[in-house]
């Protein structure tokens, strides 16, 4: 069963999808869904020997092309979007951190396709692109992957940041990213090259919450130049790799694309793309608590300018 119910105390839709319950949990590496199909070895999701980046339709999705019809009745719709895996390469002991830049830069264009194909559909409103990796986030498969997913709403957390960028622009003419950025101190900031710029921003919520931001007015990835994902590419990569040399080991995180909607009046947003580490020390984990994930409140047991100091005393 998979369709979308509505919460009228939050005023948002949740999605129920009870078929993801049977989804593949860790298997061995040799049963890897994800890896290519060797001759005469087990079948995967990927029909090929070899390959360079595959997006596929997920097989446990939220949301389908085709939903079936709600199981109940009262507020609920069913659930038209689009789930999709992006594999980012055939290597299994890859991650983002560790592949090459030009693979990276192939997998902005693909980020950039879909983002256009998808937004192209009526049901869509918005196409929200992210990867969740680590067991510490819970992450089923290890290989290196992201997703994509096609929502027939705007949802929540994008939501609320869009109210506060078209407040923000329509009582002052001005985008709410370039006056932040203006604010923020030099102290938080991270990396930046010709496009974007990595801050851990002041009102951070995780020890070492980054943020890319681009530095003129992008709206999305449709709209951004080969140039513009090239130099988005590269430092993507380059603040996925201080991650993993932050503690010496490879760094679980969310990363997470704010873009534009699918849907006209939001040209006043900018692209931007959020890592949120789980870890606070090398053996301790930020978890989601009581204040967290009871109030939406969070509480971040470090100081911004420190942990930015962190990272840029990397090296790579």
């Amino acid at each position: 069963m998979s369709e979308l119910r509505y919460h009228p105390f939050l005023g948002q839709w949740v999605i129920t999808a009870t078929q993801r319950q049977d989804r593949t949990f860790h298997p061995p590496a040799d049963f890897c869904p994800l890896c290519p199909t060797r001759p005469s070895a087990f079948p995967t999701e990927i029909p090929f020997d070899d390959y360079d980046i595959v997006v596929f339709e997920n097989k446990f999705p939220s949301l389908q092309r085709n939903p079936p019809e709600p199981a109940v009745g009262g507020q609920v719709r069913k659930s038209e979007g689009a789930c999709e895996v992006v594999c980012y390469s055939s290597d299994h002991h890859a991650t983002f951190a560790t592949l090459p830049l030009s693979q990276i830069r192939k997998l902005m264009r693909v980020w950039r396709e879909r983002t256009c194909e998808l937004s192209e559909r009526p049901e869509v409103e918005y196409v929200f692109i992210f990867e969740n990796k680590g067991r510490e986030i819970g992450v089923t498969l290890s290989h290196p992957h992201g997703q994509i997913y096609a929502y027939p709403f705007i949802p929540p957390v994008l939501g609320i940041e869009l109210e506060n960028e078209k407040v923000h622009f329509e009582s002052t003419g001005r985008s709410l990213f370039d006056d932040w950025l203006s604010a923020e101190s030099a102290d938080r900031e991270v990396c930046r090259n010709e496009s974007f710029v990595a801050m851990v921003p002041f009102f951070a919520r995780y020890p070492y919450e980054v943020h890319v931001v681009a530095t003129s007015e992008i709206p999305s990835l449709r709209k951004t130049s080969d140039a513009e994902l090239d130099h988005l590419a590269a430092i993507l990569h380059e603040v996925a790799q201080r991650l993993d040399g932050l503690f010496g080991f490879s760094m679980p995180y969310v990363m997470a694309v704010h873009q534009e909607p699918a849907v006209p009046g939001y040209e006043f947003t900018r692209l931007h793309v959020e890592f949120y580490p789980p870890y606070r020390t090398a053996d301790k984990l930020k978890y989601l608590a009581g204040s967290e994930a009871g109030a939406g409140a969070f509480i971040n047991d470090t100081l911004p300018e420190e942990s930015a100091a962190r990272l840029r005393a990397v090296t790579l």
